[in-house]
């Protein structure tokens, strides 16, 4: 009983993830602590679930995080092929009945986010996996005294006494994580916990180690579209398999909102999102400066879809004062300065609503980032022969900082695989060699991204940096910061894009139906004329932009170089080169915003959990429905 104490104490510090209910369960070898935000079923499927067949009934033990948005159509199929029977109408049960009947494999069978455990009490093992695109997360630690999962890192701290292990810094990942604005899967910043990694399954038994086993690869089959005809083809494609999948992401026994911005990808799923809720409620944020807000182009499209729409702005001062609750909430530190304004509009629409809609994961599976572009732009660089573009890449080296044409220079003279690993490019290795004191040669982005370069081989280079975003930003910045900051506020998150259909339809879109010299994701444009008002269809994405270079000049300056001087990071980092930087980008002579807020964001965390020098106030999850 002493585990199952310890597992009920680990989740008060992820209360948040699921104030409705809060249970532990223990039996044999195993033990069980869920905290539920209530979606579907909200009066029963209570977790712990157990579930077993007649002959069976308690065989089956399952904890789940997530939605399956097919859970209904499982569900028929299981009881019409099987003869399966329910308790509850929700889909969890769908989950271990799959199990039971069809085995390990049926976690192909699941649509929608996830993250689950199941004990199988005959077989005495558990099992588990995490979603295809990483939607969800789940963490590891083992030791000597068992294995630990959870939805947060925070709460594999609080075990770590209970598993007979400490964690440690790890140092590499520090400095990835300088170089790529995020920790990347499957580590984390402490040696000892890891993260299941998306598309990946597992069994444990009682004092092993997980057994993993990858069920999904995002493989690309771009097929030559010719011809107006196979265009209309394709683009009615897009357009069916979007208006499915945002039908089943509405699936809900709660009110369901919508995130809005800008661009075309949140806009389209609010106007698909209005059909099934005629009293669709959306929600943006932004900031009184002169183009960092897309508030007014937001309310034009709310407009447009005839939404009631909410509007939450974002002062300096909000940022600074919230800043380290929010990185306690992200359990690693997130260099993304768009998760500040993002936690805000959470904080709004949970007053609002249980469940958002937004819409990442267009870019990744439509081309959607102007980066994309870069092969197009770099294309006459792969016609100079090796040797000359070597030297190109060392003339660039003698050429000042923050002159035109440095950049391209330099990266016209490297392999794709040299120079793309990922959207964030933070610090590079000559800048980190002036601020990292444990900068270490050996640890490099390649070490990352070679493995999705390798499987990926043979591809065009569009596609292929889709590949790589798909295991490293998109899961280590985009997901991790919108499950984080909403999950904080006791919000649901729903990404429509992300969907097992919608990919299977994004793959097979050929590198000229996503980039042109114009725009990006033309394909999903054309498919969305008739969904988005104009004057979103061909605008260029902002998503949630921060004042952060103009802020960190005047009105965060004396709060960074408070943060800077404060902080016991002196073994890590060379405090007096950071405070440089600061200088440097107050006196205008550079742009180092992102270098320095990725400084501020690890000191602090760093702070709150290596020093226990910061301790924010985490507030009770209570939400008071506005009217």
């Amino acid at each position: 009983m002493a585990a199952r104490a310890s597992v009920g104490r680990a989740l008060t510090c992820q209360r948040h993830r699921g104030p409705d209910e809060s249970e532990t369960w223990q039996k044999d070898e195993a033990v069980f602590g869920f905290n539920r935000l209530s979606i579907i079923d909200v009066e029963h499927s209570h977790q712990p679930l157990t579930w077993g067949p007649p002959e069976a009934p308690e065989r089956y033990t399952i904890i789940f995080n997530g939605e399956i948005y097919n859970y209904l159509e499982l569900r028929a199929e299981l009881a019409q092929r099987h003869g399966a029977r329910f308790t509850t109408d929700g889909d969890t049960e769908s989950i271990v009945a799959a199990y039971h009947y069809l085995g390990q494999s049926m976690i192909r069978k699941l649509r929608g986010m996830f993250a689950f455990l199941i004990w199988d009490s005959e077989k005495q093992l558990i099992f588990g996996g995490r979603d295809p695109f990483g939607i969800k997360p789940l963490y590891y630690a083992t030791g000597p005294h068992g294995a630990a999962f959870s939805s947060e890192k925070k709460s594999l701290l609080d075990l770590s006494g209970t598993l007979g292990q400490q964690p440690a810094l790890n140092r590499s990942g520090l400095q990835y994580y300088l170089t790529l604005q995020y920790v990347p899967e499957p580590a984390t910043l402490h040696h000892g916990i890891r993260r299941i990694e998306s598309g990946t399954s597992f069994t444990v038994e009682p004092g092993g180690q997980p057994v993993m086993q990858r069920y999904f690869s995002p493989t690309f089959t771009p097929r030559p579209v010719s011809g107006p005809t196979e265009q209309a083809r394709l683009y009615q494609q897009i357009t069916d398999v979007m208006r499915d999948s945002v039908a089943k992401h509405m699936r809900a026994d709660v009110t369901v909102g919508s995130f809005l911005s800008g661009g075309i990808d949140s806009t389209a799923i609010a106007a698909l999102a209005k059909e099934h809720n005629p009293d669709l409620i959306t929600f943006t944020t932004g900031f009184e400066r002169q183009g960092y807000s897309e508030v007014d182009v937001a309310a034009e499209s709310a407009a447009a879809l005839g939404v009631k729409h909410v509007v939450r702005t974002v002062s300096p001062e909000e940022m600074m004062e919230h800043l380290p609750l929010i990185v306690w909430y992200l359990d690693d530190p997130v260099a993304d300065p768009a998760l500040v304004p993002l936690w805000f509009i959470a904080r709004e629409a949970r007053q609002h609503v249980k469940v958002v809609l937004s819409g990442e994961g267009a870019d990744e599976l439509f081309g959607g980032y102007t980066i994309y572009r870069e092969p197009l732009s770099l294309a006459p660089f792969d016609r100079v022969p090796g040797g000359l573009r070597r030297i190109m890449g060392k003339v660039s080296t003698h050429i000042p900082e923050g002159v035109r044409g440095k950049d391209l220079l330099r990266r016209g003279s490297l392999s794709l695989e040299e120079r793309y690993y990922g959207n964030a490019r933070i610090f590079r290795d000559d800048q980190l060699r002036r601020v990292l004191n444990t900068f270490d040669p050996a640890v490099s982005h390649t070490d990352i991204t070679a493995r999705a370069y390798r499987e990926s081989e043979g591809w065009d280079p569009v596609t292929r940096m889709q590949y790589v975003d798909m295991f490293t930003w998109l899961r280590g910045d985009i997901l991790a910061k919108a499950d984080k900051v909403t999950m904080a506020n006791s919000l649901e998150l729903r990404v429509p894009f992300l969907d097992a259909e919608v990919f299977k339809v994004a793959a097979q879109i050929p590198q000229s139906e996503k980039i042109t010299k114009e725009t990006t994701k033309f394909a999903l444009r054309q498919a969305l004329r008739d969904v988005v008002p104009a004057h979103v269809l061909n605008r260029r994405k902002l998503g949630f932009p921060v004042p952060l270079r103009l802020w960190l000049k005047d009105e965060m300056y004396g709060w960074a170089r408070d943060i800077i001087q404060r902080s016991d990071t002196a073994a890590l980092i060379d405090k007096n080169a950071a405070l440089v930087l600061l200088e440097e980008h107050k006196a205008g002579t550079l742009d180092h915003s992102r270098r320095i807020w990725a400084l501020l964001v690890f000191m602090i965390w760093h702070g709150i959990f290596i020093e226990n020098r910061i301790n924010p106030i985490i507030p009770e999850p209570h939400y008071p429905v506005k009217l």
